[in-house]
């Protein structure tokens, strides 16, 4: 069983930004209780609350040795990130899909993030992050679609969509800091060159591990995939 933790940035259709990033990160289920507790360990060994919750906005100089670790764990142990930034989010034309509106358009870019990851051999459950009271029925509409795609009509690979809270899973906070990351490089604001908290962090994933934020990852890369998507006829 592997469970599938996502997140999302930049999600609302007017939030003045002209990005969407979306993340997903994969894990054994046999893996989850162990890696939950190594992060409870990582807090405390830099003197934060165990329950205290990861967050992208709370990225700071005081504790930018404890993010850098939370990295290293992340590419020390089996767990995959896969993220998803669509661009140019302000030229989206509905209008050329029927019954097209921007949740829709939302949930595709969903089952584009999710549907690589999903292979026959192995059984998945997806927990996302709760985007807000509507999102009920989308996420059951996200399970449908996936099954049929894959032919798995009863469910014998895709056992359960489903909604938490990002304070019940340190996996989907570790993806939360990974997509904010994402979000805040997209949309501008990083500098190399100032030496703010986010921007070190941004800095140390793209030195030490060599990540490129700005292009899509090779469909065989696991560990850090990326797919950039732009609307057509937006160059």
């Amino acid at each position: 069983m592997i469970n599938i933790y996502c997140d999302e940035s930049c999600h609302l259709e007017n939030d003045n930004s002209d990005i969407m990033v979306l993340g997903s990160i994969q894990v054994n289920e046999t893996l989850k209780s162990s890696y939950f507790n190594e992060i409870r360990k990582i807090k405390a060994k830099h003197n934060m609350s165990t329950w205290n919750e990861v967050k992208w906005t709370k990225v700071s100089n005081s504790k930018i040795e404890f993010y850098f670790e939370l990295v290293d764990w992340f590419f020390a142990n089996e767990i995959y990130f896969r993220g998803l930034i669509a661009q140019n989010k302000k030229e989206l034309d509905h209008s050329r899909y029927s019954e097209g509106d921007y949740d829709l358009w939302y949930y595709k870019m969903y089952f584009r993030l999710i549907d690589p990851l999903l292979e026959w051999g192995n059984e998945y459950k997806i927990f996302i992050d709760i985007k807000d009271t509507r999102g009920g029925n989308r996420v059951k509409k996200l399970y449908e679609v996936l099954c049929n795609n894959m032919y798995d009509f009863n469910g014998s690979v895709l056992k359960d969509v489903q909604q938490i809270q990002s304070h019940q899973s340190e996996i989907l906070q570790v993806c939360d800091l990974i997509i904010g990351a994402l979000s805040y490089y997209h949309r501008g604001l990083y500098n190399e060159n100032k030496p703010t908290a986010k921007n070190k962090l941004i800095n140390y994933l793209k030195t030490k591990y060599e990540i490129n934020l700005d292009y899509s990852s090779y469909r065989s890369e696991k560990k850090f995939n990326l797919f950039v998507w732009t609307p057509e006829g937006v160059r």
